[in-house]
């Protein structure tokens, strides 16, 4: 039988820019494995991620707004799509390596904490060794997958999810593609769920802003595509023009002026980072009653206790922070009936 991954390795050569990261040459594993015989090692890592339980706990945790009243709003897991999508696009006109571009889109956001940045800031604060979800992201491919064997993926892919971050300056260019995607589709797809919870109108954009990008969402995300594939085609980098990413960084100023810090969309959050610092007080001083896979790894593993704690409540829905709130802090009626 003709070997199928070989197969698709050479296509790779045939078909994308020389500046794509091919399969065949991937730095590899940590752990060494033996290669399939149908999916090329990006391919694989995609699967994988899809397949984790960590991927899938992503529908159930806020992107930005807190517990909204609604089918439509964001959500994490559909956040990671829509960044998915849009690095795609721009991977395939490219002519990079889309595999590898989806493997860390799908992965950039596994570490999120519950309550989205109130509860990665509440964290932060209470964990003496820091918290920031994209190294978590790494922990969580690593550690907490498949029982703390972990998914095991090739070092580009965990590139791309640890600086997938604006500070961050990824290694190959299909991270760079998904470092940006991601600002793309938040700062986009925020403003279209704070125009659906009335917090901001499409007219009150700043019409500077709006005659550069687009008076729509479809429009700016359609100029902003179009503007990193011209500007990038053929080259080392991935790269805007200056006019357009200048209005981006001034569209997500915008945002934190007026939707990621107004009162009304964020009243709540306040109540999610004290819930989330009192969790981690209780599983600090009661270890008792932490789950077995995360005492393994402070036994183990020699991970730190504070660590560990933080690991387990970041890896935590929304529902289930609530839930485990409420079982240790909210007395329960007792009596015979």
């Amino acid at each position: 039988m003709t070997n199928i991954r070989q197969m698709l390795e050479e296509r790779e050569h045939q078909m994308l820019s020389p500046y794509a990261t091919f399969s065949d040459a991937s730095k590899g594993r940590k752990r060494q494995e033996e290669p399939c015989d149908i999916r090329p090692v990006f391919q694989r890592d995609r699967d994988r991620i899809i397949h984790s339980k960590s991927f899938r706990r992503l529908k159930d945790k806020t992107q930005v707004f807190l517990t909204p009243e609604g089918d439509h709003y964001r959500t994490r897991m559909t956040h990671t799509l829509e960044v998915s999508q849009i690095a795609r696009s721009i991977s395939k006109a490219l002519q990079l390596n889309e595999d590898l571009t989806e493997a860390i889109a799908l992965g950039h956001d596994l570490g999120h904490t519950p309550f989205g940045h109130a509860g990665e800031r509440a964290l932060n604060r209470v964990c003496p060794e820091g918290f920031r979800h994209q190294e978590q992201s790494v922990r969580v491919t690593e550690l907490h997958e498949k029982d703390g064997r972990g998914l095991n993926l090739t070092l580009e892919v965990l590139d791309g999810i640890l600086n997938h971050q604006t500070s961050g300056h990824p290694s190959t260019l299909e991270g760079a593609v998904v470092r940006l995607a991601d600002k793309i589709a938040y700062v986009n797809h925020d403003i279209d769920d704070a125009i659906r919870g009335r917090i901001i109108r499409e007219d009150e954009l700043p019409g500077d802003l709006t005659e550069i990008l687009g008076h729509s969402l479809k429009e700016r995300l359609n100029t902003l595509v179009h503007d990193i594939v011209t500007h990038s085609y053929g080259k080392a980098e991935i790269v805007m023009s200056e006019p357009v990413e200048s209005a981006m960084h001034a569209l997500r100023k915008y945002m934190f002026a007026s939707v990621y810090t107004n009162p009304v969309a964020k009243g709540q959050e306040h109540k999610a980072e004290q819930m989330i610092e009192m969790l981690y007080e209780h599983y600090r001083t009661h270890t008792e009653y932490l789950p077995e896979e995360y005492l393994r790894l402070a036994e183990q593993k020699g991970e730190s206790l504070d660590r560990v704690v933080a690991d387990y409540i970041a890896g935590m829905t929304d529902k289930y922070a609530v839930s485990r709130f409420s079982d240790i802090m909210i007395p329960k009626a007792w009596g015979v009936y």
